[in-house]
């Protein structure tokens, strides 16, 4: 397929995915794809993963530059453990609302009005929100962690509420929790589900943790992208209902074929509000501009890179 692009002094009609490729080579890089993005970007990518697969991955690959296809958070993660690579975003405005929800300077604040509170802070935070943070922690690897904490040690959980009240159910403990979310997972339906079920009765409802509880009651099985795939490839059902971003579906199809996975649905009719804004500014053609130009990149003063290492590296030690 042709792509026309217009940037870096080019207007020419190009074989994008060929281009890419080409530049993979001269750079040295390595593409990394979280399940939340395009399909095409999917099928390109050299690893496709959730948070925990895409920070393990960041910190073992040989390659001299990280292409991220995912959103801001993700590739100051990659730089926080390669600082001497070249990680480049492919749109610099690939925010994250949860991410957003939580300002580094009221965390400062509401750390320390609570110092006798251990922070374990979901991933899913800027840079200088896991500098001040003790661990951080993915919906993969939460539940471990906080289990390996003394029952007597107050937690504080951020930024994510929801998945900290289904953490808090899981776990039995009394996490104080940051008030922030997700505007993808908290926009789905609660009707709408119940409508799809009994339109579709044989089909499963599996969630996200980062879900509304009223959504996390009617679910089958709840966990994070890369277990909820890996539930769809071994269980016997031939039909799931899906909360959380539809991009990780493409991944299902690929895994399951012959099963059927149908998207939750968002509360308005008049939109796509289950799927990421965000995660979807990246595209074919950013990817190939930005690996043109090495640019943009990920920059990071070197004193909050080695704050924010420190609970990243706890993570991955206690995980």
């Amino acid at each position: 397929m042709e792509h026309k692009l217009v940037g870096s002094d080019i207007n020419i009609d190009i074989d994008i995915k060929e281009e890419i490729q080409k530049l993979k080579k001269e750079l040295n890089a390595v593409i990394l794809a979280h399940y939340y993005q395009e399909s095409e970007i999917q099928d390109l990518a050299d690893f496709i993963g959730d948070s925990l697969d895409l920070a393990k991955k960041a910190k073992s690959t040989t390659a001299d530059t990280i292409v991220f296809a995912g959103v801001h958070f993700m590739a100051e993660t990659a730089k926080i453990l390669n600082p001497e690579k070249l990680v480049l975003i492919p749109d610099f405005e690939a925010g994250c609302s949860l991410a957003d929800s939580c300002p580094p300077v009221e965390f400062k604040a509401f750390r320390e009005a609570h110092p006798d509170h251990i922070s374990i802070t979901y991933i899913n935070c800027s840079a200088e929100v896991k500098a001040l943070s003790d661990i951080i922690c993915t919906s993969s690897n939460a539940e471990k962690i906080i289990n390996q904490i003394p029952e007597d040690q107050k937690i504080l959980f951020a930024p994510d509420r929801n998945l900290g009240k289904y953490l808090n159910r899981k776990t039995g403990r009394d996490m104080l929790l940051w008030n922030g979310t997700c505007i993808v997972h908290e926009t789905f339906s609660e009707r709408k589900i119940i409508q799809l079920k009994v339109q579709n009765p044989e089909a499963k409802i599996i969630a996200h943790p980062e879900c509304e509880e009223v959504v996390l009651r009617h679910a089958e099985f709840i966990g994070s992208t890369s277990k909820l795939l890996s539930f769809v490839q071994t269980d016997p059902a031939n039909a799931y209902i899906i909360a959380t971003e539809p991009g990780i579906i493409h991944q299902m199809e690929k895994a399951a074929p012959g099963k059927l996975f149908i998207p939750a649905p968002p509360e308005e009719d008049s939109c796509s509000c289950n799927n990421c804004p965000f995660m979807k500014k990246n595209t074919l053609e950013k990817i190939y501009q930005c690996m043109l130009d090495k640019y943009p990149k990920i920059e990071m003063d070197e004193g909050l890179r080695l704050k924010a290492l420190k609970p990243m590296l706890r993570m991955l030690e206690m995980s």
